[in-house]
This record gives structure tokens, sequence and C-alpha cells, in this order.
């Protein structure tokens, strides 16, 4: 019996993006939680257009993934990017509802892990973002674990981040992806970074000092037909850092509320964010702006030097 042909996937590149693979140049994929439900408009957009403008300036293309209305955005044109910021009611996809909100024709916002599979799936080797996802404190009683660290461990992309955040269980998070077989790289530190911290005090598990190295150490791991992704944490910039001790402060006031909120699930981590946002009279805002932009201009390096 013949088997019926499914549907092609609804999936659309932007031009700079499309004519950035005809021509073999290198990109960085980028992911859209972090406009939907990172910041308020029109600090989102600002944000976008800043992380776009800076992996131009290093010679790397910009690739923001999104799906919009069931197609699979790799790119966003300027005016996608602006309705996007503007648009409330987004889901927020991982890898459990990626398909779903396509053959569905939603909108829908990226996560970590479902722009590591947009991005394998369009070619894209190299991913920024600001934190990834993790185990989450209290996750023995929970079993609140963040669907990044198992994509992490299948799924061949280089991820720059400024570390796990730290409202996270940092020293279990670095378990996992020890257990799950993921390279944890700090760029030129010795120690993890904590997001908003240039140290977790804890100390990173390997260094390296150059994207060159970065590059090679990828290259290598594919000529030995090592699957899935390496994580790349990339510390703060000092001037913007805000000290753990005083974060840790913040940290367990947000988790407080978030308790008696009885917020739980994905709205977590949104939850969290804003509230230490209110906290901190914005501060923390204007770290995490820095680092998206420190950890877009190092994974810009990363993809020039993949492609030489």
């Amino acid at each position: 019996m013949t088997k019926p042909i499914s549907p092609s996937l609804p999936i659309s590149y932007s031009k700079e993006v499309a004519a950035a693979k005809l021509r073999g140049a290198p990109l960085v994929a980028l992911e859209s939680t972090i406009i939907t439900h990172g910041m308020p408009y029109p600090g989102n957009i600002e944000m976008a257009r800043s992380v776009e403008a800076i992996i131009r300036q290093e010679g790397a293309v910009p690739a923001t993934i999104a799906v919009i209305h069931g197609v699979l955005h790799i790119g966003l044109e300027p005016a996608e990017l602006e309705a996007l910021a503007k648009t409330s009611g987004a889901m927020k996809v991982s890898r459990a509802d990626l398909a779903f909100a396509i053959a569905e024709r939603r909108t829908g916002a990226t996560t970590v892990a479902a722009t590591m599979i947009a991005a394998a799936r369009a070619g894209i080797k190299v991913f920024a973002t600001g934190g990834i996802g993790g185990v989450h404190r209290g996750a023995e009683e929970s079993f609140d674990i963040s669907a990044d660290l198992e994509e992490l461990a299948r799924t061949d992309v280089i991820v720059v981040c400024a570390g796990a955040k730290a409202i996270l269980d940092i020293p279990k998070t670095l378990e996992v992806l020890e257990t799950r077989g993921v390279p944890v790289v700090t760029y030129d530190s010795a120690e993890f970074p904590a997001f908003w911290s240039r140290s977790s005090g804890l100390p990173s598990p390997l260094t390296l000092n150059s994207p060159a190295a970065i590059a090679n150490f990828q290259t290598t791991r594919e000529q030995l037909g090592i699957d899935g992704g390496m994580l790349i944490a990339n510390p703060v910039p000092e001037a913007d850092e805000i000290p753990r001790e005083e974060m840790e402060i913040y940290i367990e006031r947000a988790l407080d509320s978030a308790e008696r909120d009885e917020i739980a699930g994905k709205a977590v981590t949104p939850y969290l964010l804003s509230t230490i946002f209110d906290i901190t009279d914005g501060r923390s805002l204007k770290t995490n702006i820095s680092l998206v932009e420190n950890n877009a201009r190092l994974a810009a390096e990363i993809a020039v030097a993949l492609a030489e």
C-alpha cells in the first residue's frame, strides 16, 4: 500500500537568511521568547534590532526564529520583527509543542529547545541566547527541569549563553549536563557564570579563550562522530554585572513571591524575571540586555571561525 505524501513543512526564510545560505555565509540563530516574554515593547524591539546589528557587524547573518500563523520563520523581515514585538498571547514553544503551533497555525515564540530544533533543521550551527533553562530549585519535589538540557544532549548546535539562569539550581543543572555528555565551556574564565553575575561560585568544567579554539573543538567532535550540542558560557561584561551575593537576595524574594502566588510550569521563569525586574528597579533588565548583546557578539565570532 502506498503511503500518502505528507505536505511539506511550512517554513520561510527571510531574504537576508536565504541569500546567506546560498553563498555559504556564517549564520547565527536567535530565539524569540526574549522578544515576546522577556521584556515589554518598545524595549524588546530595540534589543532585537541591536542584537541583529551586532551579529552583522561581526561578519555573520542573524536568523531570528519564530512561528507566525503556523509558518516556521528562519529570520524575520523588519516588519515581521516589529509585529512580533507587539504581539500579545504568543505561545512559548518548546520541543513538546513546536509542531503543535505549526499544525494549528498558531503564533509562537521559540525557547532555547525549539530554536535549536529549528536551527538544526535550517543548517545553522550557532545560536545566541541570554541564559539556558535547567533544573529549577526544588526540582526534587516539583520535577521541574527545562527541556533545554535534553535538547543540548541531542541537537547539534552550539549554544552561547551567559550560563544557566541564576534563578535555577545551577549545581544540579551542571550535573545533568555532565550526565548527558554535553560539553560545558566557559569563555575566557575558569568560573561558570550565573547569568546576571560573572560567577556562580562553581568551577567551569572546561575553558577556552578564543572563538577559533571553540570552532576547533566543535570540528574535532564532528570528526569523532559525537552528536549533540555544546554549551558556551560567556560571562556578562564586568561593568554591567550584578554580584552573585546581591542577586541571591533578590532571587529568594522573587521565589517566595512565586510560591505565594502559586506560579508553576512555563509561567515560573517569566514571573521570576518580571519580579526581579521590579525588585531591582529595572537594573536586572539592563544587565540582561548587556549579556544578550555580549553573547551575540561571541556567537557571531564563533560562526565566522567555523566558516573559515
